[in-house]
């Protein structure tokens, strides 16, 4: 509906005329209108208004001669609204409600994480009684309860807003936080006392208008007048959500989400949350360390090791590869590829992925997985593993109505890994006649996203929006840097000079684990020195995404800005790979604004880095070539008591970042393996059961899970649980 066929109802709100769409809720009405109607419980994305705290009292005509809840209420043709401001019995309907919350709340505000940016707070100054009438003394509870290793609950501060809960309910979908007890005995609680395990549960902190809910890493770390909120991105998943990074004395406290509404919706993932103390790991690497013998590595000046990694360059000539892990920011990968193409003369490098430019037509913003009438998952991997705020667009649109079809192992329309060719009818049939479908691919086989692409083109116009979902967090652009800082196809090696390896999770991709047992030399750039050591001859400091300054392009397509946080513990790769171009007699810009302004014409249509706002529009969509056809899986018999199909995925909550921060270690996957009622039927498995998973002479044992939606004949795990097993295992009970 356009803007012009939106109905519009004219209202009063305290003495202010103010038309605004119908069907709009009073709060946003009155905000409209540039007044202010206080709230605790009122939290528009958590769904409908409950009316839990009645902070918003209001006076409304016509209706009863008493207060009413205005976030319950929309507005109407002639509504004539009267709030605090203007009406007597609105003013003490609210000192009076501020009056029965505190009764009980404890007035610790100084030591409480909370204050200083407490909505209690502020509306207590500004519409609560100046003085208590209560003598007795306040009730107290047990504190902190750790509902969780990252959540800490104080209950005698809850005022009861049920946001949490909600949250709980109807947005993640977990149902792991619950209301216990009735009336003045209500508290919040986890589901049978188990600890809070979920994605998204630290969402509930930010969500507490009071200081209930606290972040047991940054309880007692600071006050608000000390502290600085940098506005940047999240780089370790390909959403991008944006965040704020809170620092105190030069070291990152927190990560807040920063609501891009396109994007996240303002939720956050607890990896992106909680996992920023794995800057100051123990094992981080802050210089140089070079090989001295065997296993172990001292430390070497910049630079003994700039010399040693030239001399390494020249001996090495064209025989250079370049290993891209997809974490490097824009810039940083292409300044990279400059120095492999342009200094070293090659032409070889390891992507993390390419993508298809004819993902561009299907641009849209993922906001508009809530808005379709059908929603279409097909993959191996759980959306919730690769890109997690992805799964909340997804649970949102199913509340709103759509019907959302999974195509895969353990999906609606079931599948083997990676056979996605000539379903296109099946899909079809389950769509229902909807007019406007979102296609998200997620897992391996989409081709940099020309699979799903081909696929949205057979299924018709009706998919509006193609989301393909990388592995890695920037490894679209990343490919695109590599290609933009030089031609010609990449070179055949039969053996490899030097590799140069940025990024920690190489030292776990079998790929470049076996690259590097066959180079000359390893030189690896990464953070932390246990996950290098191994197969590197020179380590070289790296940065994390919080101690950058650049820019990111998510999974669809938006180029976004990070801003540095913190000062890193070592130079930032930029400067180094700018003194190493000029040994090369090359010209390399020492920071990001430089190399922006170089590769932007090549990439991004000339755009600024000043110009990159905090919330990043999505460029139009673009019209491109067909896409080609995926390639068709090779079909495969699986019957009895034979080997199983192996299928893994890489668990959100995995990876260097994740293993070193204690709080989170909860949340890493199960040491288990999911099989079809078939197949653990045959085998004689049960659920619990501890079984024996093996292939070629290599086995672990985990435990079944039997999981009633897998195809027979594949088995599921997380890839840290099943490394070294090949796709072909046997599954056996012990």
């Amino acid at each position: 509906m356009s803007t012009a066929e939106v109905e519009m109802v004219t209202l009063t709100i305290d003495d202010v005329e103010v038309s605004v769409p119908k069907g709009t809720g009073l709060v946003e009405a009155a905000a409209m209108a540039g007044i202010e109607i206080p709230v605790f419980c009122y939290e528009p994305r958590l769904g409908p208004p409950v009316g839990a705290c009645r902070m918003c009292l209001c006076e409304v005509a016509p209706g009863p001669p008493k207060p009413q809840a205005a976030c319950t209420l929309t507005a109407a043709d002639g509504m004539v609204v009267k709030t605090a401001r203007t009406s007597e019995m609105a003013a003490e309907s609210q000192n009076a409600t501020l009056e029965f919350i505190l009764v009980n709340h404890p007035l610790d505000c100084p030591v409480c994480d909370k204050g200083g940016e407490c909505p209690l707070q502020d509306l207590t100054f500004r519409y609560g009684p100046g003085s208590t009438r209560m003598t007795f003394s306040k009730r107290t509870m047990e504190k902190p309860i750790p509902i969780s290793p990252t959540i800490a609950l104080d209950r005698e501060r809850c005022i009861l807003c049920y946001r949490c809960t909600r949250f709980s309910e109807t947005v993640s979908e977990d149902g792991q936080l619950v209301a216990k007890n009735r009336g003045a005995s209500s508290v919040i609680a986890t589901f049978e006392d188990r600890a809070y395990r979920a994605p998204f549960s630290g969402n509930v902190i930010e969500l507490c208008p009071v200081g209930a809910l606290t972040s047991t890493q940054y309880r007692f770390e600071a006050r608000p007048w000390e502290i600085q909120n940098v506005p940047t991105v999240c780089g370790l998943c390909p959403v991008g959500c944006n965040v704020a990074a809170t620092t105190r004395e030069g070291k990152v406290k927190r990560i807040l989400s920063r609501n891009h509404p396109e994007v996240d919706e303002g939720w956050l993932c607890d990896k992106g949350r909680f996992s920023y103390p794995a800057l100051r790991a123990a094992d981080r690497v802050t210089a140089p360390l070079e090989r001295t013998g065997g296993r172990r590595f001292g430390e070497v000046t910049w630079v003994e090791a700039l010399d040693e990694l030239e001399r390494l360059a020249r001996a090495a000539g064209d025989r250079v590869v370049l290993a891209l892990s997809g974490a490097e920011t824009v810039e940083l990968a292409y300044a990279l590829s400059r120095l492999v193409r342009e200094a070293f003369g090659s032409r070889t490098a390891v992507l993390p992925e390419e993508s298809s430019p004819a993902l561009e037509a299907f641009r849209r913003p993922l906001s508009e997985i809530r808005d379709a009438d059908a929603v279409v998952v097909v993959g191996d991997d759980p959306v919730v593993e690769r890109a997690p705020v992805v799964d909340l667009w997804i649970r949102a649109a199913r509340r709103h109505g759509a019907n959302v079809v999974t195509v895969g192992p353990a999906g609606r329309v079931q599948t083997k890994p990676g056979a996605y060719t000539g379903l296109e009818e099946k899909i079809a049939a389950e769509l229902d006649g909807a007019s406007r479908v979102a296609l998200i691919w997620s897992g391996p086989g989409g081709q940099g996203g020309a699979a799903p692409v081909a696929l949205a083109r057979s299924l018709g116009e009706r998919v509006t929006a193609v989301y393909h979902l990388p592995a890695t967090p920037n490894g679209r652009a990343v490919a695109a840097a590599w290609n933009a800082a030089g031609e010609g196809e990449p070179a055949k090696l039969d053996r490899v000079g030097l590799l140069l390896v940025s990024g920690d999770e190489a030292g776990r991709d079998p790929r470049l684990r076996e690259l590097a047992a066959r180079a000359d030399a390893v030189v690896a750039v990464g953070m932390f020195a246990e996950e290098l050591r191994p197969f590197a001859d020179l380590v070289l400091p790296g940065t994390s995404y919080l101690e950058r300054d650049g820019t990111m392009v998510n999974l669809e397509g938006r180029l976004q800005r990070l801003r540095r946080a913190v000062i890193p513990p070592c130079p930032d790769e930029l400067a180094w790979i700018s003194k190493l171009a000029a040994r090369f007699g090359m010209t390399m810009a020492p920071e990001a604004l430089g190399v922006f302004a170089e590769l932007s014409p090549k990439l991004f249509g000339g755009a600024s880095l000043r110009h990159i706002g905090e919330h990043a529009p999505l460029p139009a969509a673009t019209s491109v070539g067909v896409a080609p056809e995926p390639a068709k899986a090779a079909k495969e018999k699986v019957s009895g008591g034979g080997p199983l199909r192996l299928t893994s995925y890489r668990a959100l909550f995995s990876g260097p970042a994740v293993e070193r921060v204690p709080e989170l270690r909860f949340q890493r996957p199960d040491h288990t393996v999911e099989l079809s009622p078939k197949d653990a039927s045959v085998r004689g498995i049960e659920s619990g059961d501890v079984v024996l998973v093996s292939s070629n002479g290599t086995s672990v044992e985990l435990r079944a899970r039997v999981n009633s939606r897998l195809v027979a004949g594949v088995v599921r795990a997380a890839s840290e649980h099943v490394g070294g097993l090949e796709a072909g295992v046997e599954v056996t009970k012990l």
